[in-house]
């Protein structure tokens, strides 16, 4: 799809609470309506371009994931005269009347769906089918339809950086914020959300990395089986840093905020995902060491802009390092205080691996 708007990393977005869609279907008027979010007027323009928004669960307010997806849409918001609606679906069984709801309506009708994570993949696979007329888009899964535009992140690349970074940290005395390593011990550890083969990306990007630094770090894995759960979240990391990590990277969400919480209480260091997370989750930004940014705000922002422009296409869209679809962004608090040897060794492998010299796996089996 050409070259891609660099967008700000770190528009916080506030304010709106996670609640659940159950009506839709002629809504239209400013503030909140059964449990939708709304942008102005509801688009009676016929000049507007309206967009709905299906988030993952977990809603906004978490800090990264479906946080990033709205600064996406409330980008376009300011460049294009656009519109939107917000659903926060609390289950996955309630994506496809989510989904439906907002390509039934008529008042507004709405000129492109977006579908916030892999997870609704299957039930957009049946959305779409039944509304062929209705433009969608879907981020980190792709689904083959000819009204779907399907927007997908090269993830092990951001993470194998996170992952240097973590390998390079562990083996040394550091200590910055409200941690310290542990370089007597060399473990590491990743937190994922729901496990598969997206957040399985993740880990064998960030395995990938701590093992090109040194192969005997040892690098431990869990997953809470949920995007939701902090506590769960507070749980695993406990027992990794207990059992020697000093540096936990996550992959899951709201989940990741438990993450936080126990580098916090364990005096140890953490790295986010998503967004800059030592400013979304600014709480904790005394042992956020680097954050791997990925950019929904881009992939949504992007899709509006294909409606607005009447250039929608189906088909499937990439980013990676080479178009800031994914990087690495240093702690607000404590990123200033990593050694600058150590940013350079992790710039030199971003460059290394825009220019194909470094093929990072994307199977946690394979590294």
């Amino acid at each position: 799809m050409g070259t891609f708007d660099r967008r700000t990393f770190l528009k916080v977005a506030g304010g709106i609470g996670a609640t659940s869609l159950t009506a839709l279907a002629g809504c239209s008027g400013g503030g909140e309506t059964d449990g939708t979010t709304t942008d102005g007027d509801g688009g009676s323009g016929d000049d507007v371009t309206n967009v709905g928004m299906v988030y993952a669960t977990g809603g906004l307010g978490d800090g990264s994931f479906n946080d990033q997806a709205q600064s996406g849409i409330m980008d376009a918001t300011e460049d294009f005269n656009v519109e939107y609606n917000e659903s926060q679906p609390e289950n996955t069984t309630d994506f496809s009347s989510h989904q439906e709801q907002f390509a039934q309506s008529t008042d507004p009708n709405y000129d492109l769906v977006a579908s916030i994570g892999y997870l609704q993949a299957d039930s957009l696979a049946d959305t779409a089918a039944n509304y062929p007329d209705q433009q969608f888009m879907i981020v980190d899964e792709t689904v083959d339809a000819d009204n779907v535009a399907s927007y997908v992140f090269r993830e092990h690349e951001g993470s194998y950086l996170v992952g240097q970074l973590a390998g390079l940290l562990t083996t040394r005395e550091f200590s910055a914020g409200g941690g310290e390593t542990k370089p007597d011990e060399k473990v590491v550890g990743f937190v994922g959300g729901v496990e598969g083969g997206l957040i399985g990306k993740f880990e064998a990007g960030f395995t990938a990395g701590v093992k090109s630094i040194d192969s005997e770090i040892e690098v431990k894995s869990g997953y809470a089986g949920s995007f939701t759960d902090p506590s769960t979240g507070t749980e695993i990391a406990d027992d990794m840093y207990s059992g020697g990590a000093d540096i936990v990277y996550h992959a899951a969400g709201n989940t990741g905020t438990g993450v936080f919480e126990s580098a916090q209480s364990n005096g140890r260091f953490a790295i986010g995902v998503d967004r800059d997370q030592s400013i979304t989750k600014d709480g904790y930004a005394d042992v956020i060491l680097a954050s791997m940014v990925k950019r929904v705000d881009t992939a949504v922002y992007t899709a509006v802009e294909s409606v607005v422009n009447d250039a929608f296409e189906a088909g499937t869209n990439t980013l990676g390092l080479d178009d800031d679809g994914v990087a690495t962004v240093y702690g607000d608090q404590i990123g200033s205080e990593i050694p600058q040897e150590i940013k350079d060794q992790v710039s030199s492998s971003r460059e290394e691996i825009m220019a194909g010299d470094i093929e990072v796996p994307t199977d946690p089996e394979n590294v």
